[in-house]
């Protein structure tokens, strides 16, 4: 019987930006990304295993780039941060969907890098049940 190919985990997203400067500065200070390395307009960050890759190109050769979704535990709070850090959102952390059959809720606030590429912060949340009483 023939080997069935089967793909890995997620190793790589890549997208473009208009200065490498800008961004490398961008998504390692205000986003707090761990830089990996630059090579000449090549930026690579890891996010926790996964390489984001960002590469530099002129302006019309730019185009908005994949949809990048940051797991955050608190919205909240990491929405507060990262007001502070002079990030701009498009709207406040609302829920997304309700799992009817769990109750976790999924919570997101969307916004973009200096270029334009289109980020957000996403949270999972579990139902809370009182305590039964003692």
């Amino acid at each position: 019987m023939p080997v069935q190919m089967q793909l890995g985990p997620l190793g790589q997203v890549s997208m473009l930006c208009r200065s490498a400067t800008h961004a490398e500065q961008w998504y390692r200070d205000v986003l707090g990304l761990a830089h990996v390395f630059t090579f000449g307009d090549l930026i690579f960050f890891d996010l926790n295993g996964v390489r984001l890759y960002i590469h530099q190109v002129a302006n019309d050769e730019w185009r908005p780039s994949s949809v990048l979704y940051f797991l955050v535990s608190e919205i909240g709070v990491a929405h507060g941060q990262l007001l502070e850090r002079g990030v701009r959102f498009s709207g406040a952390p609302h829920m997304i969907h309700r799992d009817e059959s769990t109750g976790v809720e999924e919570w997101m606030a969307f916004f973009e890098d200096p270029d334009g590429n289109t980020l957000a912060i996403m949270a999972r949340t579990s139902p809370v049940f009182d305590a039964p009483p003692t």
